[in-house]
């Protein structure tokens, strides 16, 4: 989730004008993210099953 959709609990405001020290912090924290840090879960998880189906695929054809 980018947090340009994110509304701090502590000002109501969004998270990425950074009114807050919370929100402030809070930005830092989900910018610092890695490349993979704005993914869902299951975005996450269709890319590790599309990794070991390739790794199978070119296993089974060295075989």
């Amino acid at each position: 989730m980018t947090y340009d959709r994110l509304v701090c609990a502590n000002c109501a405001a969004p998270v990425s004008e950074g009114r807050c020290p919370v929100c402030r912090a809070n930005r830092e924290r989900l910018q610092q993210e890695g490349p993979f840090g704005g993914l869902s879960p299951v975005a996450l998880l269709t890319l590790l099953v599309i990794l070991v189906a390739a790794v199978a695929l070119l296993a089974h054809q060295t075989a």
